[in-house]
């Protein structure tokens, strides 16, 4: 079950959010969920001062979040971590998402179009009723997709879509770490640079707790504060 947040500052106006950096959510009235949830920034409507969250049910404190209704106050820390790379003009550039994984990818393809760069997207899912947000990245740039039991798209996983077999200068994306490790091997083999976006578990995202540390070529960092955004090259886990 998914649900689309959308949220307005309760005064004043948003501030300046870059694409991949997530916010912190506390999810107040709960007996079951004590620590804030980490949720991608999906879009930011800086014309309407709206801030979109995509969110999954994962659990009760996810659960919590869904069930919100209009004129509800949510308690936020934003903008949190760092963000992707701008690709130099000119490059070919795939922004890659799977299921939930899609949110951070809107906001970005967004911010690459503006910037000149069309950006093409590829998304993946059970079914074709679980392709998020579909109208949203066709008004950006082109969208291929994946299904697993072939509804929508192409059958199969994302990792198996033909349009990973192009040409790609740049190739940016957020799933489950399984799909992102193989995306990341496709992408060395046809000499493409990569960018992932962890979902680590976070439960303070200033990098104080501990619980989201991911080991790199630097050793062990916060995916809070060093991340979530990682080039592939700093990881271990694709060796």
């Amino acid at each position: 079950m998914y649900s689309l947040l959308i949220l307005r500052p309760c005064q004043g106006t948003l501030p300046d959010m870059l694409p991949g950096q997530f916010v912190q959510v506390a999810v107040d009235n709960s007996k079951t969920t004590y620590l804030r949830r980490p949720i991608s920034i999906n879009y930011v409507d800086y014309e309407q001062n709206h801030l979109w969250l995509l969110i999954r049910k994962a659990g009760d404190g996810t659960a919590a979040l869904i069930e919100k209704e209009s004129g509800d106050i949510v308690n936020l820390v934003l903008p949190l971590g760092n963000s992707f790379t701008v690709p130099a003009p000119g490059k070919k550039v795939l922004l890659t998402g799977g299921g939930v994984g899609v949110a951070p990818m809107l906001y970005w393809g967004k911010c690459l179009k503006e910037h000149g760069t069309m950006p093409e997207f590829l998304l993946g899912a059970r079914s074709a009723g679980d392709i998020l947000e579909l109208e949203e990245f066709k008004a950006i740039g082109k969208v291929n997709i994946s299904t697993e039991d072939g509804t929508l798209g192409e059958k199969g996983l994302v990792t198996t879509n033909s349009a990973l077999s192009q040409h790609w200068d740049m190739i940016y994306c957020c799933g489950p770490a399984p799909m992102m490790k193989a995306v990341a091997k496709v992408a060395r083999s046809i000499n493409a640079e990569c960018e992932v976006s962890l979902e680590n578990m976070m439960a303070c995202g200033l990098g104080a707790c501990l619980c989201c540390v991911e080991n790199t070529v630097k050793g062990n960092v916060c995916v809070c504060t060093e991340g979530p955004i990682f080039n592939i090259n700093s990881l271990t886990w694709q060796d």
